[in-house]
């Protein structure tokens, strides 16, 4: 069960990071147009944008690991630790402010999370 939720953490981690890359990715796009110097500076030139997708890429393998080895009553659900994860990043990296609701929200997750792990 221990190698099930690192795993499951791992995975949330790279899940996070991927999402999180986008997002300075995005915001480092600047305004969209139909231009070729959009896509090309934007898009195809944007390393920012290209660890993104190697970061989900890695965490879509893990994905497949999870799902080919744990049952998925167990694996879906832990899935879900994203949210913490992305909770602590908008919060280090995006100085977003959290509401008490969306902490008791998280912690309510990882309150399910341990049950089914169990």
């Amino acid at each position: 069960m221990f190698r099930l939720i690192f795993l499951a953490v791992t995975q949330a981690i790279l899940m996070c990071t991927c999402q999180s890359l986008f997002k300075v990715a995005a915001d480092r796009m600047g305004t969209f147009s139909w231009t070729w110097h959009f896509f090309r500076d934007g898009i195809l030139f944007n390393w920012v944008l290209a660890l993104s997708g190697f970061a989900g890429i890695c965490s879509f393998v893990e994905w497949i690991y999870m799902v080919r080895h744990y049952p998925f009553s167990q694996v879906y659900p832990l899935s879900s630790l994203s949210y913490l994860f992305g909770i602590i990043v908008a919060i280090i990296f995006f100085h977003e402010t959290v509401s008490w609701s969306q902490w008791i929200g998280v912690f309510l997750m990882l309150a399910g999370c341990y049950l089914i792990a169990r």
